[in-house]
């Protein structure tokens, strides 16, 4: 393909307690179009609410450029030439999967460019740009996703989320870094929260398929959010305020982004939002997708 559209999801993770490895797709999406051309580079940077686009780079630092020479390399193909039109709308450093939605935007790009179908490398290659591949493996296959590494291979599992769940996000205009925030992590956390994020991510999946009924209980975190609360003291706080009215809330990845996982598309009118833009999204079923232009 020589002249392609690549449409991406955005992602939350963590949803309570699956730290690094539960993802969900939301609808909002990034748009790269990607054009072979004879000679250079040429990108072209539209922001449609993603936050601004001053520290978005357009030379070979751009994350989509390097994540398809990454995927050109490793599929053995040589491009002349590109000119890409990237049109944002998934907000910057929130905690909603922009930098994974942007890899895997390229990954993309890069077997289409090399006619070929995405394979289990593609998660492989998006993966490791990160470290971790829950935002990576949900941009990239839709859905709800867990996913896990072993022998410096990442893989994934996706599930299809139960139809009643109705996601709503609530956007601070703060950003957050992930590396950041990682840094307030302790290196040991005492066993009986490690055990209690154990069986509360499996109960999530339980309850994210099948019984959203669960999904109060089985959001409950003891293994990341608190430690982080610093770095987000008003998200954390609409954290416990919406679980204290019985919504099962959590901090969407790394945050800010708080991620309400309700069933009617709304948060209680009792719970003060002042500063935050709510928005209820739908969850992605498809992933990744190319079509020619």
């Amino acid at each position: 393909m020589t002249a392609f559209r690549v449409t991406v999801p955005a992602s939350t993770a963590n949803l309570g307690p699956g730290f690094d490895a539960l993802g969900l797709a939301l609808a909002r999406y990034d748009v790269v179009e990607v054009r072979v051309a004879d000679s250079g580079l040429k990108v072209e940077v539209i922001d449609a609410g993603a936050g601004g686009v001053d520290d978005v780079p357009t030379d070979e630092t751009h994350l989509v450029v390097r994540a398809i020479r990454r995927a050109c390399a490793h599929l053995g193909v040589e491009v002349p030439g590109l000119h890409l039109r990237c049109v944002n709308a998934i907000p910057h450093a929130r905690g909603l999967g922009s930098s994974a939605a942007a890899v895997v935007s390229g990954i993309a790009a890069g077997y289409a460019l090399a006619d070929r179908p995405l394979d289990d490398d593609a998660l492989q290659l998006a993966a490791e740009f990160e470290g971790h591949a829950d935002n990576a493996a949900a941009s990239l296959l839709g859905g709800l996703v867990i996913a896990w590494s072993e022998s410096d291979r990442f893989h994934a599992e996706r599930l299809t989320p139960a139809p009643e769940i109705r996601p709503v996000l609530a956007v601070p205009p703060t950003r957050s870094s992930t590396e950041a925030t990682r840094g307030l992590l302790p290196a040991h956390v005492p066993l009986a929260d490690a055990a209690h994020n154990a069986g509360r991510a499996a109960l999530a999946v339980r309850a994210l398929t099948e019984r959203p009924d669960l999904l109060l209980a089985a959001t409950e975190d003891r293994l990341h959010q608190e430690y982080r609360a610093p770095a987000y003291p008003a998200s954390a706080q609409l954290v416990r305020t919406l679980r204290a009215h019985g919504v099962p809330a959590t901090i969407s990845g790394a945050g800010p982004t708080v991620l309400a996982l309700t069933t009617t598309g709304i948060l209680p009118p009792s719970v003060g939002v002042d500063g935050f833009d709510v928005a209820e999204l739908g969850v992605d079923l498809a992933g990744v997708q190319v079509a020619a232009l």
